[in-house]
């Protein structure tokens, strides 16, 4: 058994000769690591750049129409650049750094500004509740004084009309919308079930769909069970029924609600 130190027992012939401060001055250079250099393949597939290769190509393409048919070069030049322009502008503005799943929609804010006004009349709201098991979500949840409410906020296009056949089948345009008038059904009963459960009593939670963009020709109207308004009729809508509940009642039923129905994208 030798008696030297085991490092040098174990040491590299290549720096037996060396003094311990050579050793120790070459066991500080550090090893070569590769470079891994990035195609141009990859890089064209990156989403900047992809958005930089759509635009060029709007540009030129915009370039060479309007230069043939204008007959001059330095026009198309101009409306190409222009169209690139636009493009970087508009995309701009329709961007955001926010990711989407996390962002409300136009009508989520708008019904959410209504609800926050009756914050001083004893009323509480939670937004965007999932409901456990399935995609469904309820956009407003409201506990207050008159009772538990749950609104689903709709922003549609201004240019179809909203109607209502034989009082029982809601359309937008040629788009029937039985569809959402049962998810919102389904949603409120979901929730009514869920909180009951842990109430220890029946608590009757009220379906909405608050419609904004196209005209609404009647004030609140039930359909298949739920209640359809436009958007802007939402606070009303709440307040104009009778006091139902104590300050006590609505303070348990908020707390419940917020344990049973979790938030869609999580607490901040």
């Amino acid at each position: 058994m030798s008696d030297r130190p085991e490092t040098e027992t174990d040491a590299d012939p290549a720096t037996a000769g060396q003094s311990g401060a050579e050793r120790s001055a070459a066991a500080s250079v550090p090893a070569s690591v590769p470079v891994v250099r990035a195609s141009l393949r990859g890089l064209i597939q990156q989403p900047r750049y992809r958005s930089l290769r759509n635009r060029a190509l709007l540009a030129v393409a915009v370039a060479l129409v309007a230069g043939f048919l204008l007959a001059d070069w330095r026009l198309g030049v101009t409306a190409g650049v222009i169209a690139a322009i636009a493009d970087a502008v508009y995309r701009a503005r329709s961007s955001s750094t926010v990711p989407a799943w996390r962002r409300a929609s136009v009508a989520e804010r708008r019904t959410e500004a209504q609800l926050r006004k009756l914050e001083r009349n004893g009323y509480r709201t939670l937004h965007a509740r999932a409901i456990p098991g399935t995609e469904a979500q309820i956009d407003h949840l409201v506990v207050g004084p008159t009772g538990v409410y749950a609104v689903d906020s709709e922003k549609w296009d201004k240019q179809l009309p909203v109607r209502v056949q034989m009082g029982k089948k809601l359309y937008h345009g040629p788009f029937d919308k039985k569809a959402r008038i049962a998810e919102a059904k389904m949603e409120a009963s979901a929730a009514s079930e869920l909180i009951s459960k842990v109430y220890g009593r029946e608590v009757q939670v009220v379906p909405s769909l608050a419609i904004y963009g196209p005209a609404v020709p009647w004030k609140i109207m039930t359909i298949r069970g739920v209640d359809v308004y436009e958007g802007g009729r939402a606070r009303k809508w709440i307040t104009k029924r009778e006091r139902a509940l104590t300050d006590a009642e609505i303070e348990r039923l908020y707390e419940i609600a917020a344990e049973v129905l979790p938030a869609r994208y999580g607490e901040d």
